[in-house]
């Protein structure tokens, strides 16, 4: 049977597009089951929508709005995501802190994609500060890796990595580019061994 996966997004959903591509070839044995975003003009969305899977807009703003806070956004979400039963969860630039709230209701279910290496770069724009680094000459190269979600950032054991090399021609949209065809690799390949372990 294929592994259920939640996708959370709040951007293009390229990743998500690996996903459901592999998943359609075959090359995947795992079924995007719904894709949550929390930004209504994700492109994430239609990319979803597109491969007939569900969809839900889910933003924070009226939590915080309303008093509220994260942790209610947290305690909701999962409930909602928990109705699709789900194997997996993948954090797929999901720009959002899940708290414990959230974690503790999937516990070695949620899987994030960060474009730096172990370590490296945690937080937002890391792309763009490995780039900077590399033009101080304080790294040679950068890459990304797949892990565990736990509440600190960008932290949690590592699933899976990719080393993508800088060049001195290197502009920071050719850089970018790499990074993210080995994020499309690295993805597809995580979400599998991690379904793998699942199924042992």
């Amino acid at each position: 049977m294929a592994c259920r996966v939640v996708v959370l997004i709040s951007g293009s959903g390229t990743n998500l597009q690996a996903l459901l591509d592999a998943s359609a070839e075959g090359g995947l044995e795992a079924e995007v089951v719904l894709v949550v975003s929390n930004r209504r003009q994700a492109y994430g969305l239609t990319r979803a929508g597109q491969a007939n899977v569900s969809t839900l807009y889910f933003p924070l703003k009226p939590y915080l709005v309303g008093g509220d806070g994260r942790e209610a956004y947290d305690a909701d979400l999962a409930q909602l995501i928990k109705s699709f039963k789900p194997d997996l969860i993948i954090l797929a630039g999901w720009m959002h802190i899940l708290s414990p709230v959230f974690l503790n209701e999937f516990p070695q279910r949620v899987l994030n994609l960060h474009p730096a290496l172990p370590g490296q770069f945690a937080g937002t724009h890391a792309i763009e500060r490995a780039y900077e680094a590399y033009q101080r000459g304080e790294i040679e190269h950068s890459g990304c890796m797949v892990h565990y979600a736990v509440p600190e950032v960008d932290a949690g054991p590592v699933v899976g990595q990719a080393i993508v090399p800088l060049y001195p021609d290197d502009t920071l949209e050719t850089f970018e580019a790499r990074v993210h065809a080995a994020e499309h690799r690295l993805i597809v390949e995580c979400v599998a061994r991690a379904c793998q372990s699942l199924g042992q």
